[in-house]
């Protein structure tokens, strides 16, 4: 659908700085996720967000049979081979500039940026000391929270009056490969259906949008 139309997820501010584990269970819960490549069961992905006047907080928690997570080479490009979750920014509606965060179970960011079509620049990182993740696993899966500072999402122009342009995704390993004998298979799970035949989240039509409320 888009960002234009239903796909808006509203971010509560808080303003003491501090986000308690009590405030993340009053929040939103986005949980209508889908699998659109795949039939059958959908493994739950469950949303939060919230803000206060410095960074943006972002809390998956997702069901997962099996977590896998390849380490090897330690390089981030490590991250795509297995289970992760997935925020994209976009900057404009063309994709012409757009940033991509993927974590993995053990909190390891992939950061880089990218272009329309699937021009992508991995050796970009994130502002030194804007971004930081952590993660754990639980008995039916894993957790991961990210801090984004605001200021950075303002200097690369992703937040634009109180709003900014983001797809939220998934890759749900089910099948951990050992690249570059052979891939991984994964089940792709996104907040927007883009309406691809193929699995793509790097297309304008995966985004939805966040509404940061008091800014």
């Amino acid at each position: 659908m888009g960002e234009d139309t239903a796909d808006i997820y509203e971010v509560r501010a808080i303003t003491d700085g501090t986000v308690k584990d009590g405030f993340w269970k009053s929040l939103p819960i986005l949980t209508d996720f889908k699998q659109p490549w795949n039939s059958g069961f959908i493994q739950k992905t469950a949303f939060k967000a919230c803000h206060d006047k410095d960074w943006l907080y972002l809390n998956y928690r997702v069901e997962d049979s099996s977590v896998h997570v390849q380490k090897i080479s330690g390089h981030k490009l490590e991250v795509v081979h297995g289970d992760r979750v997935e925020i994209f920014f976009k900057t404009d509606a063309l994709l012409k500039t757009y940033y991509c965060l993927e974590v993995d179970p053990d909190g390891r960011i992939l950061d880089y940026t990218a272009a329309f079509y699937r021009k992508f620049d991995y050796e970009w990182s994130w502002p030194e000391g804007h971004l930081s993740a952590k993660a754990g696993r639980t008995d039916s899966g894993y957790w991961v929270e990210l801090k984004v500072s605001l200021k950075s999402l303002q200097d690369l122009d992703i937040l634009k009056n109180g709003a900014i342009g983001a797809g939220i995704y998934r890759g749900d390993c089910r099948n951990l490969g050992h690249f570059p004998v052979n891939e991984s298979e994964f089940v792709w799970i996104t907040w927007v259906d883009p309406m691809t035949e193929e699995p793509d989240f790097h297309v304008p039509s995966s985004f939805g949008r966040l509404k940061l409320l008091g800014l």
